[in-house]
């Protein structure tokens, strides 16, 4: 059975092929990252502080790239990424003191949250539609997605392994858990290689000049002002921060979270396929909302839930329905502009994205530190919430090509 759509082509492989190594190294970084830099004795709000210089980095590195992704071939940025990667894992492992780790943080690659919020991000989505036609562009993106989450789900099952290293060998907690930045470095390296296999066809349809936001501008930045919204809630609840909750709360150990958030992701990984057939009934937009908007109310009620069975049990609710709005927003995106706006397009909805979901962290960690009731997941869900709401308000009219034309099609 062929996994990608029947005309993606071999850049399609190569680009998932990649997105699933970052996704493995994502996984067990979010997990283990507070348990690291508790080990280092950091309070919860320096953590937070951590977690927010982290996503300020991205952001600004995204807008980077977004003004120069027009102008410069998208493959060797792809590459000089993966070696930013690298280095930031190198860092991590040998780096212990917090303003040099601050500064690592902000300049690096590190993603404490389950999704994609690097500067990969937009570069992959701007060149995906490029590899399948519009009709198969939502199955891709969910396949994507799919396999992002699958292996990022086994990257947070890995992160009990620095506690089974140090139980057989005898080597500290500490170098085992430093040994696991080093292995964020080399899933850099593996990354680079696949990028470095990408063909030149992949940069543009013949004929296609690249060029800043014209036409489509009104709608980007609409659009990214209500992913802000939905990002600066979800800041309060990256997977390094949940994790943290969990830590403080239950008194979980990395390998009982690291089985919670395989599970949450495996959960969130079976949605994908569920959201590109959803999508093609009954359309892009009812299906982030439909699905978004109850993953939400599950998140709020989370911190009410008197014990750790409950707890997870929402936890994993939330999960089966959460993510399934992600391959159809990327789509959306992809959709409701010109190819020759598509690398701007992705940039301007993933920067705002950044930015806001970079305050929140700080102030899930002071929140934290205060209490252990949960109030971040209680903040989170609400505004999450909101934002679907508006999202249904504003864009249930805006509809990509292929729902336009299908509403065309005789019966």
């Amino acid at each position: 059975m062929r996994f990608l759509p029947a005309d993606a082509t071999q850049d399609a492989a190569l680009l998932i092929a990649a997105r699933g190594v970052r996704a493995f190294g994502d996984g067990f970084v979010s997990v283990l990252l507070p348990l690291y830099l508790g080990e280092l004795g950091f309070s919860a709000v320096r953590i937070g502080a951590l977690t927010t210089a982290t996503l300020v980095g991205s952001a600004i590195s995204t807008l980077l790239v977004g003004f120069v992704s027009y102008r410069l071939r998208r493959r060797p940025l792809l590459m000089a990424g993966t070696l930013v990667m690298a280095a930031t894992g190198v860092a991590f492992a040998f780096v212990h003191d917090f303003w040099p780790l601050l500064l690592i943080a902000f300049v690096g690659t590190l993603n404490p949250s389950a999704g994609d919020v690097s500067v990969f991000l937009p570069l992959e989505q701007s060149l995906l539609p490029q590899t399948v036609s519009n009709r198969q562009r939502t199955a891709l993106f969910a396949r994507y997605s799919l396999v992002a989450s699958l292996v990022g789900a086994v990257g947070a099952l890995a992160a009990g392994l620095p506690g089974v290293v140090s139980d057989q060998t005898g080597l500290g907690f500490l170098h085992a858990l430093e040994g696991m930045f080093l292995l964020y470095a080399l899933l850099a390296l593996v990354a680079l290689m696949l990028y470095r296999r990408l063909s030149p066809g992949v940069e543009a349809p013949p004929g296609v000049t690249h060029s800043p936001l014209r036409e489509s501008r009104k709608t980007v930045l609409r659009l990214a002002a209500l992913f802000s919204l939905d990002s600066f809630g979800g800041g309060f609840v990256v997977q390094s921060l949940l994790a943290l909750w969990l830590f403080e709360r239950f008194g979980l150990s990395a390998a009982t979270a690291g089985a919670i958030f395989f599970w949450t992701g495996v959960l969130a990984s079976l949605s994908y396929l569920v959201s590109a057939w959803l999508a093609e009934r009954i359309g892009l937009v009812k299906t982030m909302v439909f699905t978004h908007l109850p993953a939400n109310v599950f998140l709020a009620l989370v911190p009410f839930m008197p014990n750790l069975p409950l707890a997870v049990l929402f936890l994993l609710l939330r999960s089966l329905l959460s993510h399934m709005d992600v391959p159809a927003r990327n789509s959306y995106v992809m959709a409701v502009v010109t190819p020759a706006e598509r690398p701007a397009a992705a940039s301007v909805t993933s920067v705002p994205r950044s930015l806001a979901s970079a305050g929140s962290p700080f102030l899930a960690g002071y929140l934290l530190s205060l209490s252990t009731f949960g109030w971040p997941l209680l903040i989170a869900g609400v505004l999450k919430g909101v934002y679907d709401l508006l999202l249904l308000a504003m864009f249930s009219r805006v509809k990509p090509p292929e729902e336009v034309a299908k509403e065309g099609e005789p019966c």
